[in-house]
């Protein structure tokens, strides 16, 4: 009975109970998307470097070295000699090495020249199809398949670099061997093949950057054209002809002076862990950078911004607890004689403050949902600005129970101390009194 009539009084003025409402859910909203966004955002980022110790790549910044060679995110510090490279991958402090190479991409999904030792490291099955053992087989992570309608058997041309308007390398198809299941990591977003499919398709682009006249003759292709063919028989046949030519010199990892763009490095000792970034940077040309360092980094540096985000979302919270007390303190002016005239109907002080109290905490109750809600939508338009940027997305519809079953701890408290007062007022209310000033 006291919560069906604490329901009613919240909203005879209505637009003063929305917007406390508002102003609560607003700031439950903002601490809802940082917890969900720094959980999501962490595990990420730390599962991705599991089983990662240092990444060896050119000199530069260490951490635009990982966020290229482990998160896919920026670009690469530079290439690095393959020669060079195998004699630290093959040193006996090492458990594994995987390569990689860089430098096209598909409708903007990386291309990426590695080895089963990659998809191994991410726990990556070939959910269709097989795994590339050819120059110019490609599997394809689960989201790319999925968001470029991709099938096993397929063929499509790779643009330059990591721009989705790049020039094309219309001189080798690649062929789609297989499709990886789905793993939560940044696999998920990366076509992978040989690399010596990545040495061979730069080969000859620099070959007809020398002979500009012999390649103005290779047929041009424009809007979709340029990077999948149709699903044309004549089209389709002319292109495996032309890569059957082609692949009669198909290159092997055995080629001299070739590049790659970064290691990635998992030791049997980890005193090499600490040794190996100093000597590596004072006796080659390359670095060795540490995802661990450098993944504390960025979470201290994404921490500050979260922070600030965080003290903002608890100082609209205070603002809503101000506005939750100004509202009931002038509704218990407003409805003094009304509470007079329960006393003598056989209401008992208990019941009229249990009736603030109620009001209040229906208030912090519904901004708690409607703020979880609009954080969750939040949260979505985020996924999706990341994903699209940087191939990264959140899972909007987690619950993070510790977390959340904290705040609306907090929002209660907030309601229970703004109702304090005015609960105590109704509690000590003067029948006679109020009644005689009528």
């Amino acid at each position: 009975m006291i919560a069906k009539l604490a329901w009613r009084n919240i909203w005879f003025k209505p637009l003063n109970t929305l917007l406390s409402i508002l102003l609560l859910a607003s700031s439950v909203a903002i601490i809802t998307v940082l917890i969900l966004l720094q959980k999501q955002f962490e595990e990420k980022f730390s599962s991705n470097i599991d089983g990662v110790d240092l990444v060896l790549g050119a000199q530069g910044s260490p951490m635009q070295l990982i966020l290229s060679s482990v998160y896919h995110i920026d670009n690469p510090t530079g290439n690095i000699s393959y020669d060079s490279a195998k004699v630290w991958m093959n040193h006996p402090f090492i458990e594994k090495a995987i390569p990689l190479a860089f430098g096209d991409n598909y409708r903007g999904f990386k291309i990426v020249g590695t080895n089963s030792n990659y998809l191994d490291k991410y726990n990556a099955k070939i959910a269709k199809g097989k795994l590339f053992d050819k120059n110019f087989e490609v599997v394809v992570g689960s989201e790319v398949a999925q968001k470029l309608n991709l099938k096993v058997g397929a063929t499509f041309f790779g643009s330059h670099g990591d721009a989705v308007e790049g020039e094309v390398h219309d001189h080798y198809a690649y062929k789609i061997s297989g499709i990886a299941a789905t793993t939560g990591s940044v696999i998920d977003n990366l076509i992978l093949c040989t690399i010596p499919s990545v040495w061979q398709m730069h080969e000859t682009h620099e070959e007809d950057a020398e002979n500009p006249e012999q390649a103005s003759t290779e047929p041009s292709r424009s809007g979709e054209d340029e990077h999948v063919y149709e699903e044309n028989e004549h089209v389709h046949s002319e292109a495996c002809s032309h890569n059957q030519e082609q692949h009669k010199t198909d290159l092997t990892l055995n080629e001299p002076n070739r590049e790659i763009t970064a290691v990635l490095l998992k030791f049997r000792n980890k005193m090499g862990i600490v040794m190996w970034p100093r000597i590596i940077a004072q006796n080659t040309k390359m670095q060795a950078a540490s995802p661990a360092i450098e993944v504390n980094r960025i979470f201290s540096l994404f921490g500050i911004g979260l922070k600030a985000l965080e003290y903002l979302a608890y100082a609209i919270m205070l603002i809503s607890g101000i506005s939750i007390f100004i509202a009931l303190y002038n509704r218990l002016k407003e409805r003094k004689h009304e509470f007079a005239l329960m006393r003598i109907n056989g209401a008992s002080r208990g019941q009229l403050l249990a009736l603030i109290l109620i009001e209040s905490l229906i208030l912090c109750f519904v901004g708690f949902l409607f703020g979880t809600i609009f954080g969750r939508f939040a949260l979505g338009f985020i996924s999706n600005s990341a994903e699209d940027d940087f191939k990264m997305a959140f899972n909007p519809f987690e619950i993070v129970w510790q977390q959340e079953t904290m705040l609306l701890v907090a929002t209660l408290i907030v309601g229970i101390i703004a109702a304090l007062i005015p609960a105590i007022k109704a509690y000590q209310l003067n029948i006679s009194k109020t009644l005689a000033n009528a």
